[in-house]
């Protein structure tokens, strides 16, 4: 059974940063695309950082270049969101996800089948 817990969402000023950690279990990690996906309130869940665990590629959101960075430790089976110069727009809860061979930019833009529970990051002004 797939398993993915998010850990490390919190309160943080702007411009303040903070990382974002999944663990995953229940798979063959580096058989998988892993990322993050955020959802406001009243809006749409979006992809924001991916990666293919089996040769590290990587995706990110528009929004979130140059200062979010997606990073996969595969001897721990962990995904991690370091999450630098946060805006108040980057408030929503942050979700890991997982879908069986898909590559980073697949899983992005589109969906994965496997989630875990989320993690709320607030980001005041």
């Amino acid at each position: 059974e797939v398993q993915l817990v998010e850990s490390g969402g919190g309160l943080v000023q702007a411009g303040g940063s903070l990382t974002l950690s999944c663990a995953a279990s229940g798979f063959a990690f580096d058989e998988y695309g892993i990322g993050w996906f955020r959802q406001a309130p009243g809006k749409e869940r979006e992809g924001v950082a991916c990666i293919s665990v089996g040769d590290d590629s990587t995706y990110y959101a528009d929004s979130v270049k140059g200062r979010f960075t997606i990073s996969s430790d595969n001897a721990k089976n962990m995904v991690y969101l370091q999450m630098n110069s946060l805006k108040p727009e980057d408030t929503a809860v942050y979700y890991c996800a997982a879908e069986y061979r898909f590559s980073d930019y697949d899983l992005c833009t589109t969906w994965g089948s496997s989630w875990g529970q989320g993690t709320q990051v607030t980001v005041s002004s």
